[in-house]
């Protein structure tokens, strides 16, 4: 029995909606980075991008459970003394784009497989987004809250 592996010219990208309002952030994350990765799919290969494009709205509208608000969020521009934080609540409330993508980046491969994947990722902190063209559907698949 041979192994199948998808060819290039063989992957076709479809767009997927994913409304991140009053969901955990975590969780929303979760279910992004199977569907950039291409887990949702049986052609799926750990070496290959076989993922499909993301629309993430209502990025403000996620939320932090527990103590993870007062968590430290760090950064480094490699030059000396520029270590540099920011609470993961903090961020949430000033840049909701840049912290669902972070966590998102977390959960992706990390090399060039990852920087290839997380292109296909769009983020916005309202429900208003420009890509109404691509004929964007839900995502259903969602995880579902903890107690239901």
């Amino acid at each position: 029995m041979k192994t199948y592996t998808v060819k290039k010219d063989q992957i076709v990208r479809s767009w997927y909606l994913v409304d991140a309002a009053d969901r955990s952030m975590g969780r929303v994350a979760v279910d992004v980075a199977k569907i950039l990765r291409g887990k949702h799919r049986p052609t799926f290969s750990p070496h290959l991008d076989t993922g499909d494009f993301v629309i993430v709205i209502n990025a403000a509208k996620v939320k932090l459970t527990g103590n993870k608000a007062s968590e430290n969020v760090y950064r480094h521009s490699g030059w000396p003394g520029a270590l540099k934080w920011i609470t993961r609540g903090d961020e949430l409330a000033k840049k909701p784009e840049e912290a669902m993508r972070r966590v998102i980046r977390g959960m992706l491969p990390h090399n060039r497989l990852g920087d290839a994947m997380i292109k296909k990722l769009k983020v916005y902190a309202g429900p208003d987004h420009p890509h109404e063209a691509q004929k964007p559907v839900e995502w259903t698949g969602l995880t579902m809250k903890q107690g239901e």
